[in-house]
């Protein structure tokens, strides 16, 4: 059995994960480039637990200016078995109102600058996203945030845009009308990658607006998510901090196979792989090619 790392991506508001224990800081040196911060390892109820803020300290990092390749495979170098990405959203339903808590179960990538595979020309592997998101683990989350009493919704479609801009009312209104749910800009291609790395992968997407779809709401104001964002960090904390204390210890199978994609992804035949990208891919590739 494979002990359990639970990887915690903190987004906007969320830059640090109180209650961690023993904690040691390390900088992960990745092939891809600079993840966005060091990452921060530690312990919680006897959980191992490695946390990134995605933003960096200080929010130093634009989404699109995001480095989600090296911060997945430092993740997958320090060991990390399950992923929880907290991030902000605006929403596009009027029942998931600001301070509500959303555990999306799909995405719609709408983002177009950025590098959302490991692989390429010289190792080309395909993994399905069917189903995005690591079902055993939304339902750990969705667990913890019953035992806090936190509010959160069980599923969600959530539309990933490049940003940094928010959205013009006309893209607002097809999104709403094409039964999209939320709308961030972070969570693609960073679910992409952690799929093609094998490490089962959960959203949690803290509301903080209703974007500017709605007539009876002001337009999307940096100051008012800000506010919101302060008042979620609490409960963020207490989800997360009972999420790791009940978690199991060793690694469960993901019951659709996110922790052993890799299995029938890879199409590149073993001698025409090209040796630079396989030296890249060592951490990611690692069960697979036996290293």
């Amino acid at each position: 059995m494979t002990r359990a790392v639970v990887g915690i991506i903190g987004g906007s508001g969320v830059y640090d994960l109180p209650g961690l224990e023993n904690v040691r800081e390390e900088r992960v040196a990745t092939p891809w480039g600079e993840p966005s911060d060091a990452l921060r390892f530690g312990e919680i109820g006897g959980t191992r637990a490695v946390f990134l803020p995605r933003h960096g300290r200080g929010h130093a990092l634009s989404p699109s200016g995001i480095n989600y390749r090296a911060n997945i495979d430092a993740m997958k170098r320090a060991g990390v078995t399950d992923i929880v990405s907290v991030s902000a959203c605006g929403s596009f339903r009027d029942e998931l109102y600001p301070g509500l808590f959303v555990l999306v179960d799909q995405f719609v990538d709408r983002t177009f600058a950025r590098q959302s595979s490991f692989f390429g020309n010289g190792c080309v592997a395909h993994v399905s996203m069917a189903h995005p998101v690591a079902p055993l683990l939304a339902r750990r989350i969705a667990m913890a945030a019953h035992a806090e009493d936190i509010d959160i919704a069980k599923e969600g479609t959530y539309v990933c845009m490049e940003g940094p801009q928010f959205s013009s009312l006309a893209e607002s209104l097809s999104y709403k009308a094409a039964g999209a749910d939320v709308i961030g800009m972070t969570a693609m291609p960073e679910a992409k990658l952690a799929r093609e790395a094998e490490i089962s992968y959960a959203t949690i997407a803290m509301v903080t607006d209703f974007d500017c779809w709605h007539p009876e709401h002001d337009d999307v104001d940096v100051a008012a998510i800000i506010e919101l964002l302060r008042s979620n960090a609490g409960k963020a904390s207490r989800l997360l901090a009972r999420l790791l204390a009940d978690f199991p210890k060793e690694h469960e199978a993901c019951p659709i196979g996110s922790d052993r994609a890799l299995d029938t992804a890879i199409l590149t035949a073993p001698d025409v792989r090209d040796p630079a990208l396989l030296k890249k891919l060592d951490a990611i590739m690692a069960r697979v090619s036996g290293g």
